[in-house]
């Protein structure tokens, strides 16, 4: 009997093992607990919004990568238990289960974010919206929204039920969902042109666009693994917001502004420190500190925001972003790419913006050749290759499947695995196509059905 293949995950978008920053963790921690004029305050209970200094830093820090008009203002940011954490706030807060007529996500759809809005009372309201090569739909989501404000007004829907007047925040219309830049999974970046349709968009049918900035530090030139980029490619949609057209607290806004950005330490410290950041209007980051869970327990990560204040007062860690992650992560991403055009695209594989200029973040979207279904490709290598793939059918929107397909595309991560592994998995995706495809050809189909509830099977991690 041969011996088992090796294991390769493709599908695991952890950030690899490799480059993590423990000894520079392990140091900021040494610093602050043998501070006790910081430590102390640290394991008490944190300010609602989050602790000061962590607040001003991430402000500064933010303001010399994304070059905004104007210098961020600590009172737009918030510390959060990370990106997922934050989310589930932000949904408790600003949007309502009947008021809030539909949840809209760019799709294909980041999977595990579905849950939290099923969690919060929305799961029947999540709609798809397809991308094109500038990114979201715009007039797709345009024409949707209208026909949902119309079933609004005609159902009589026009104040929150479930939650009363609040001076400290507010109920948005509509929820908008994406990951602008290097998104999981379609690897797309939304441009310029588009993210300023959409800000406008927002404000016309009072939405809130809830953005996962969490790859945008992780990017570099494509076809350069060398050349580090000192700054942002595009600016954030939030920083459109805050300037388009007068910006979010022009005169007759109410000051809420309608974005959102969720960021994390996550993809650039590691998911176990749990922490990360948002940041919004200075009212709407102070809504997000009246939350009750933020009421009640005080801000989230408060003892770990210290050492995360450290290390962004040292440099340390946009030292080790610029010198380690992005050379580490772009290293993989060209060992990728090189795979796949050696070996995928002659079978008919494609890739979205193949011209782009700068690429990044963990995830290649691939397109299949005609006549192959993601479910089959990923069941087949799972079981006869040991290698795990995510399917596209698993990033279609709940309850709204049929809008967007995704079965005609899988997902493959380039940070958990080494760039050997990253090598080797595409060759096997590439025998594994070869024998699908030729099986057709002799004319039989051999599908596999997978459906949603084989996610946890394929081991579906973010």
């Amino acid at each position: 009997m041969a011996a088992a293949k090796e294991a390769i995950n493709l599908l695991r978008g952890w950030p690899s093992t490799d480059l993590l920053p423990a000894t520079l963790i392990q140091d900021a921690a040494n610093h602050v607990l043998s501070d006790k004029s910081v430590v102390i305050p640290g394991l008490l209970y944190g300010p609602d919004e989050g602790y000061q200094p962590c607040r001003e830093a991430i402000a500064r820090w933010l303001t010399e990568f994304y070059q905004p008009s104007r210098p961020i203002d600590f009172e737009r940011i918030t510390v959060t238990g990370g990106a997922s954490q934050n989310m589930s706030v932000a949904l408790g807060v600003y949007t309502d289960p009947e008021y809030t007529r539909n949840i809209w996500i760019v799709t294909p759809g980041y999977m595990l974010i579905f849950r939290m809005f099923e969690d919060a009372g929305l799961g029947a309201k999540l709609r798809a919206v397809p991308e094109d090569d500038e990114g979201i739909d715009i007039e797709y989501l345009r024409r949707e929204m209208r026909k949902s404000e119309q079933h609004a007004q005609s159902t009589g829907n026009t104040a929150p039920r479930y939650k009363p007047d609040r001076k400290r925040a507010k109920v948005y219309k509509h929820l908008i969902y994406t990951v602008p830049s290097f998104s999981n999974p379609s690897s797309r970046t939304m441009t310029l042109r588009r993210r300023r349709e959409l800000v406008r968009l927002a404000r016309e049918f009072d939405a809130l666009i809830a953005c996962d900035d969490v790859y945008d530090f992780l990017q570099w030139p494509v076809g350069d693994a060398e050349t580090v980029l000192k700054n942002a490619h595009l600016p954030r949609i939030v920083d459109v917001d805050r300037e388009l057209d007068g910006g979010a607290e022009r005169e007759g806004a109410d000051g809420f502004g309608n974005v959102m950005s969720n960021g994390t330490w996550s993809k650039l410290a590691g998911p176990g420190l749990r922490s990360g950041w948002s940041e919004g209007t200075p009212k709407f980051a102070y809504g997000l500190g009246q939350a009750g869970c933020q009421r009640s327990g005080g801000s989230p990560s408060h003892l770990t925001s210290t050492y995360l204040t450290h290390l962004l007062q040292t440099g340390g860690i946009q030292n080790h972003i610029k010198t380690v992650l992005c050379p580490g992560y772009a290293s993989r991403y060209q060992t990728l790419m090189g795979a796949v055009r050696q070996h995928l695209q002659p079978l008919g594989f494609t890739i979205p913006q193949p011209d782009r200029e700068v690429a990044g973040g963990y995830f290649l979207w691939l397109g299949l050749p005609t006549g192959l279904r993601g479910t089959e490709l990923a069941t087949k290598l799972q079981q006869e290759e040991n290698l795990i793939v995510a399917p596209g059918k698993i990033f279609e929107v709940p309850g709204d499947e049929s809008a967007v397909p995704c079965d005609t595309s899988i997902r493959l991560c380039f940070a958990w695995e080494d760039e050997e592994k990253i090598r080797s998995g595409v060759e096997r995706i590439a025998a594994t196509t070869k024998v699908l495809l030729s099986t057709k050809e002799d004319g039989a189909e051999g599908f596999v059905v997978v459906d949603k509830d084989t996610a946890d099977m394929l081991q579906t991690f973010r």
